[in-house]
This record gives C-alpha cells, structure tokens and sequence, in this order.
C-alpha cells in the first residue's frame, strides 16, 4: 500500500496464523469453517476494535463486510458507507444461486430464496457485534437489518469489483447495486523478475501457471505431486507458485519452475493458461490475461468464478479440489492448450477487461453517492 502512496492501519494477522495451524488446514480440506466459530469470535472483536481506533477522523467508509465494522462505523460517526465486494454476494436475483455455495440448478425464485443464507453465515457473530456496539453507546442492531441495509432502514450503496462481462448485472438487482469493472492496480515501481525466471520463461513453450494460494489443505505435498505429474502427462511445461503456505514442491523437472512471488499483471503475460483455486483476485487477473483458466475449487465463491469460467467457454469444467486427480488435470490441460476456440474466446474477454478502468467507475459512483449524502435530493 505504501508502495501506492496509500496510507494504512495493519490489523492484525490472528486469522492467518489460525488458517496456518493444523486444524486451520483441517477446516480448509473440509470445505467448512464452522468449527473455527469459538476460536474465530474473539479475534473478531479484536478486529473491530482495531477498526474503530483505525477509522476515527474518516469522511467516508468504503468497506468489504468481513471487515464488520463498516456500517457500524458509519452510523456511529455518522458519515457514509458503501459497501464493496469482489464476488456478488449480498444482492439477491433469480439469475444464479448464492455464489459461496456450489452452484445449484434450482432455478427462479429458488435461487432468489438462498440469499438467506447470507443471515447463517452471520448469525453467529451477531452477540459479538452487538456488545461491541454497546461499548460504542450503540444500540442493539435490529433484527431486520442486514448488509444491505442500515439500522435506520436506509440502503447501503453496493459496489461489486467485477467486470459486467464476465457477470452481467441481473435486471432484478436494486438501482444501487452497481458492477465497476475490476480495480486493477500498476505493478510495483522498481519491480524486476529474477533472472532465473526469465531464463526458464525464454527457454521453450509458454508454461502453465499453477497456484492455489495460500489453500492447500493438510496435504500440500500430494497436491504438487498431482500438479507435476499432471504437468508431465499432458507434455506441457510449468510455472508452480508457492505463495504462502501453497505449494512446496521439494524437487521439480526441468519443464518447471517453482516461483515464490510475482505480480500476475506480468506473470501472466508469460504463460499459455492458469491453473488456481478460483479466487476472486486470480480469476480476475487471469481473465483480464486473456489467458484459459482451469480452477480447482476448495470450498465458497470459488465454486461460483469455475462455473462463470465454464459458461464463458474460456475454460474447462471445475475440478474440485477433493476430486482433484492426475488424470482430470492433465485432460483439462490438454484442452486449455490444444483447444483453439477457448484461447480465443479467452483472449476476446481478456481484451474486453483491458479496456475496462473499474477504479475509475467506482470512484465516480463514490463520489456521485457521496455528493447527494451531503445534499439530498428532496432537500434541493
């Protein structure tokens, strides 16, 4: 952020470490958090405190809703909220299911109907929020009040960070709701890749880009040996990224290379398609690559981008990580790369993304909802 010239406050980093211990990998294998409930609330109310002493002298809040505070804040400092996230998860639509579910063929006002489970999702924290905005002289939230709606019965301004073409806005999403386009950032000033990377990249085929970010699960080492056979079996070389607690390959071929980071803006200039866990940011990033996408899924809204990637024809079906095997991966990878009418319907999306400017759009939309906060309409 700094890098940016943005300043910031660190919260700090309870969740990651729970996220790293064993049944943290546990939780993350399963599909399923709900366990982690007991350890997870009072890190919560430690985060909302750090946002609160964080957020004091504020004109205005611009929140994703695991921060929890947002609204809250807003309504005790009494300035303006909006919230913003990169998947369309609050806005409920019969055009597709909840997106932190597997997709469900259901249908119409079924698929409408499983936005409720948003209220599930939350319903454990809810005496946690709510003694928290006790210490803030707050009162208990009311019951009906949600993500999309304030304490006082006022809607909250919605900006989802993604490209209407790759999830075109439903025709029954409130007139608030709005996709931006992707917030992209430059890469680093001064960034350089190493040289070993760039003599692995200019030394045969374009690789494929293999990472699943921080989720592995609890057996990272069986994952990269499916990665690398698959990689083998399918004849195409490979670009496998660590990241944090991701993939630790001890020994690779000589078709592969194991990278610990680099900006995916560059990266995937480099390579002939991804391969990833399927969340929101890496999706994005490969789409934008006009790159073929392969997700393997873990478990919430990366079910959702693998099924988007399908019926986008820009990638192949989703193989979930519990499903995950050699030969799957190795056919979906044959296709990704043999497979002439994916790479240009890839490469005609990602030229659509590139002319995109989501940062732009949403600090216009800001702007334009800040602008009648202070001077409503009705009042003109």
């Amino acid at each position: 952020m700094c890098g940016y010239g943005i300043p910031f406050a660190p919260l700090n980093d309870e969740f990651i470490r729970l996220a790293d211990t064993p049944e943290g990998q546990q939780a993350i294998e399963d599909g399923a958090g709900w366990g982690l409930i007991r350890k997870i609330k009072p890190m919560l109310r430690r985060m909302l405190d750090d946002t609160w002493a964080a957020t004091r002298g504020g004109d205005s809040i611009v929140y994703h809703p695991k921060a929890l505070a947002g609204s809250h804040l807003g309504e005790k400092l009494g300035i303006p909220s909006i919230l913003s996230v990169p998947l369309p998860l609050y806005s409920p639509t019969t055009a597709f299911s909840i997106p932190v579910m597997r997709p469900l063929p259901i249908g119409g006002v079924f698929n409408r109907a499983s936005y409720l489970i948003t209220r599930l999702i939350s319903a454990p924290y809810n005496d946690v929020i709510n003694d928290w905005r006790s210490s803030l002289s707050l009162k208990p939230r009311p019951w009906w009040a949600d993500e999309l709606r304030h304490s006082d019965g006022s809607r909250v301004p919605v900006l989802y960070s993604i490209s209407p073409h790759v999830v075109p806005p439903p025709a029954d999403w409130p007139t608030d709701t709005y996709t931006t386009g992707y917030w992209t950032l430059p890469e680093p000033a001064g960034w350089q890749p190493p040289p070993e990377l760039v003599n692995f990249l200019q030394a045969g085929d374009r690789p494929v880009y293999v990472g699943f970010g921080s989720m592995v699960g609890t057996d990272s080492s069986g994952k990269a040996r499916i990665v690398i056979e698959a990689l083998q079996a399918a004849g195409v070389r490979g670009l496998l990224a660590t990241g944090w607690g991701g993939l630790t390959p001890s020994d690779v071929p000589d078709s592969m290379y194991v990278i610990e980071q680099a900006p995916h803006t560059w990266l995937f200039e480099h390579v002939a398609a991804v391969v990833h866990h399927g969340g929101a940011g890496t999706t994005a990033a490969g789409l934008r690559a006009g790159r073929p996408t392969i997700i393997c899924p873990f478990f919430g809204d990366q079910h959702f981008w693998g099924e988007r990637v399908r019926r986008l024809g820009v990638g192949t079906q989703a193989i979930p990580q519990k499903e995950l095997t050699v030969d799957k991966l190795a056919a979906a990878l044959r296709t990704v790369t043999s497979d002439s009418a994916i790479q240009a319907r890839a490469a005609a999306l990602g030229a659509k993304l590139r002319a995109e400017d989501g940062v732009s759009n949403a600090v216009h939309l800001i702007e334009h909802y800040l602008q009648q906060w202070k001077n409503p309409p009705w009042q003109s």
